[in-house]
């Protein structure tokens, strides 16, 4: 029985990945989310209830994450070899943190509201410690359906909070006397449902607004830096630049052009040439006193750089190397970075001024999967700029979950996002998280859309992730407040 169980907890984990792009068959998800609180539930000691988090998490994390293989498969005769570590021990480790949940809340609680609250807890840490990794959060599972506009009132974490407690009001569902519970929750489905349709911005009337030009070259990574191909992947970006009518703005995505910044000047003169007057926004290396940022630049209508914006919130293992000297022993160097100290962070969060447009606050990659991040500009801006080079995560789940993450980042603070991606998916996302139009992966060209005005600043853009977070430390409380005034035998099966 234990063995079953045990394989159970992984295939549920497995079940639930579905949940997340490119399948988003959330309410699959949903039923082996409220499966696996069923399992927890009956666990017979908290060491049963971590190791149930931890199948299911590694299940879990191994199919919703599976894309982590393909960047070393970009140089596969030097790399390939650390694919299936990479993707073993990012579930296996991830996982762990689900099992200290299911663990510490199980001691906490003989339910499963014990697990909940520390689920939600750890999902929230997730996006804080060791730089954060907050890929794939619990209540993503609701991004393809109106519940995802209560991202702009509780935020990522609020919405994990929510689904893991709708989840185990179901699971608790054994008996006739507890059918109530299950009733609640769908109950309150249906009304978070309606609710996200009201609150959504409604999609706004495009006539008038400024035109931005997304450029896609849609570079292969291993022939990005093909000295063979470099030529073709930047003139193709400068015909697309070229073609009329001219736009408001023209965006490249990130590292679009080959030279470090300080060796780029006739590279910048030929994008200007193209231009012919229209600001253009693109990704650029640059070299400072030995170090090397990953950096994104505005040109002005002669080709010089009006502003500047160095990626600070690096990609661990890609563009910078925790603990260098040791790695480099073996060997072993960051993937997404030509230098081999890897990339400096930057100073942090930055507004840049795109004239008529207004201000934007940009995102290099991997910055836009941090809410807090995106919650840190110095004041709220204009619109969300995003350039990336998604060649790196193949042409399948991991380019369409960081455009969905993407999305919910619109959401939350109420802004338009332009979105621009080497080999895509480029899109123009209104503040609801709609798609205004994009350029489909694995295509080269590009695409003039308008920009949509930004709406009222969210509730979430004003708390950030104090809302969830003081939501949990009184729902804490409330558990252990409750606990002390009834006690329970630990020899007592879970109620």
């Amino acid at each position: 029985m234990r063995v079953f169980r045990r394989l159970g907890a992984v295939c549920l984990g497995g079940v639930f990945a579905l949940g997340q792009a490119p399948f988003d068959l959330w309410a699959l998800a949903l039923t082996a989310l409220v499966g696996l609180l069923y399992l927890a539930r009956r666990a017979t000691s908290a060491r049963s209830a971590g190791w149930t988090g931890w199948l299911f998490g590694t299940g879990y994390f191994a199919l919703s994450m599976h894309w982590i293989v393909e960047p070393f498969a970009v140089d596969a005769a030097a790399t390939g070899w650390m694919a299936p570590f990479a993707l073993v021990g990012l579930a296996a480790g991830l996982a762990l943190l689900w099992a200290a949940a299911f663990w510490i809340g199980r001691r906490l609680h003989h339910g499963m509201f014990g697990i909940v609250l520390c689920w939600a807890a750890i999902e929230l840490a997730r996006a804080y410690i060791l730089t954060g990794f907050p890929w794939g959060l619990v209540g993503y599972v609701w991004a393809p359906t109106p519940v995802a506009q209560w991202h702009s009132v509780i935020g990522p974490h609020g919405m994990t909070l929510l689904t893991l407690a709708l989840a185990a009001m179901v699971a608790c569902v054994t008996t006739a006397r507890t059918v109530k519970f299950g009733l609640s929750a769908l109950g309150g489905i249906i009304l978070l449902w309606a609710g996200g349709t009201i609150i959504a911005p409604p999609v706004q009337d495009l006539d008038g607004r400024p035109i931005v030009r997304l450029i896609q070259p849609n570079a292969p990574q291993h022939q990005k830096w093909d000295r063979d191909f470099i030529p073709m992947f930047f003139n193709r970006q400068v015909d697309f630049t070229a073609q009329l009518p001219k736009p408001d703005l023209i965006v490249w995505p990130e590292t679009a052009v080959p030279n470090l910044l300080d060796n780029a000047g006739p590279a910048l003169e030929v994008i200007a040439d193209a231009a012919a007057g229209t600001p253009v926004v693109l990704g650029i290396q640059r070299e400072e006193q030995g170090r090397y940022y990953n950096s994104l630049v505005t040109l002005d209508g002669t080709g010089q750089v009006a502003e500047l914006y160095d990626k600070h919130h690096l990609v661990p293992f890609g563009e910078y190397m925790p603990a260098a000297p040791l790695f480099a022993r073996f060997n072993i160097l960051g993937l997404a970075t030509r230098a081999e100290a890897g990339y400096t962070a930057g100073p942090g969060p930055a507004l840049i001024d795109l004239g008529a447009l207004g201000t934007a606050l940009p995102l290099i990659c991997y910055e836009a999967v941090f809410p807090q991040d995106v919650n840190g500009a110095p004041t709220r801006p204009d619109m969300l700029l995003q350039i990336t080079n998604d060649a790196w995560f193949g042409i399948n789940a991991g380019p369409q979950q960081h455009l969905v993450q993407a999305r919910l980042r619109a959401i939350e603070q109420g802004l338009p996002m332009i979105r621009v991606a080497n080999t895509g998916i480029s899109a123009m996302i209104d503040p609801a998280g709609r798609t205004v139009g994009a350029i489909p992966l694995g295509r080269a060209g590009f695409l003039d859309v308008p920009l949509p005005s930004k709406r009222a600043p969210t509730l979430y853009s004003r708390t950030g992730d104090w809302l969830a977070l003081t939501a949990l430390i009184v729902a804490f409380a409330t558990l252990l407040l409750w606990k002390r005034r009834n006690p329970i035998d630990p020899a007592e099966p879970d109620a």
